[in-house]
């Protein structure tokens, strides 16, 4: 959003000198498109540049740690930004209040108001040097809840819950889990993007029943490609339902093919927990390492 008066800053020229700011925040993906900025849509990212915009006078483009999809719910997302020097030091307005808590309370202020509360800034904080928020990210760790046929519903969970009619076999799911872990080429579980590559280490995938009833599927990652979560959620669904035979997701893995067969399972029951970064000295070198790896037009998006 430019508007008549406003300048333009390119925050990634050598100068003027920028101060890059880290923002943690967690967002309720039912009201939103999905994270990315897209034309006549509301979406997160919109909504966070347009405060920030507010707050600087300026357009201001933010980068996110990872893109999640129309739906999918966020408690650890982390983007940065970058200002300059004059309006870091002009977020506190002249109050003693420094400026990255003010940065927090005012953007907290403008989002409440334009949108019920749905994005909520948790953090804010200038960013060590060498800090991106996408790729110095060591990994990204999500969650997924379902309620089976072996409890009672919920009616007060079903914006963040799957229901299924049968009842899961939970350790047959877990062997499931644990066949694809590593690092592998999971074309096969996500929405290749062209020039982007789908290879990823898949750290953690695993099954959780609560005291509740309700199953729990952890998943981390160096990162994740399109869809990636939802179809390995969705296959895994259809072993623990026994409408596919075990060793149905490697066997997946091992066939490098997207088609018919594969199921995406429904995105408001996912959250994006966290995001790890390693210690402030080794940041601008995992970025590094990371662009060696992939290409710049490539995303993290479960």
């Amino acid at each position: 959003m430019m508007d008549e008066g406003w300048v333009a800053v390119d925050a990634t020229a050598s100068a003027p000198a920028l101060v890059r700011m880290m923002i943690r925040l967690a967002y309720d993906g039912a009201a939103f498109a999905g994270w990315a900025r897209q034309p006549g849509l509301t979406t997160v990212q919109g909504r966070v540049e347009d405060a920030l915009a507010l707050i600087v006078r300026r357009d201001v483009r933010t980068v996110v740690a990872g893109r999640t999809d129309a739906g999918v719910h966020a408690r650890g997302q982390v983007v940065h930004c970058d200002l300059t020097e004059a309006e870091y030091a002009a977020l506190n307005r002249g109050k003693t209040l420094s400026a990255e808590e003010a940065l927090k309370r005012r953007l907290n202020g403008i989002l409440k108001r334009t949108g019920a509360g749905a994005v909520v800034i948790h953090e804010t904080q200038r960013a060590p040097q060498g800090f991106d928020a996408r790729f110095s990210a060591l990994w990204r760790r999500y969650s997924y809840r379902t309620s089976d046929a072996s409890i009672t519903v919920d009616p007060l969970v079903r914006n963040s819950t799957l229901y299924v009619d049968a009842t899961l076999d939970v350790d047959l799911m877990n062997r499931e889990a644990q066949s694809v872990l590593g690092h592998h080429d999971f074309l096969s579980f996500c929405k290749p993007r062209e020039g982007a590559t789908t290879l990823r280490t898949l750290q953690d995938f695993r099954f959780e029943r609560d005291s509740f009833g309700y199953i729990t599927a952890h998943l981390q990652a160096d990162a994740f490609c399109h869809s990636m979560v939802r179809s390995l959620i969705g296959a895994s669904l259809l072993v623990g339902e026994g409408r596919e035979e075990a060793g149905w997701l490697r066997h997946r893995l091992e066939l490098q093919v997207r088609d018919s067969r594969s199921l995406l399972a429904p995105p408001h029951p996912l959250v994006l927990e966290e995001v790890k970064y390693p210690e402030e000295s080794q940041l601008e070198a995992r970025a590094n390492m990371t662009r060696a790896r992939r290409r710049p037009a490539e995303s993290s998006q479960a």
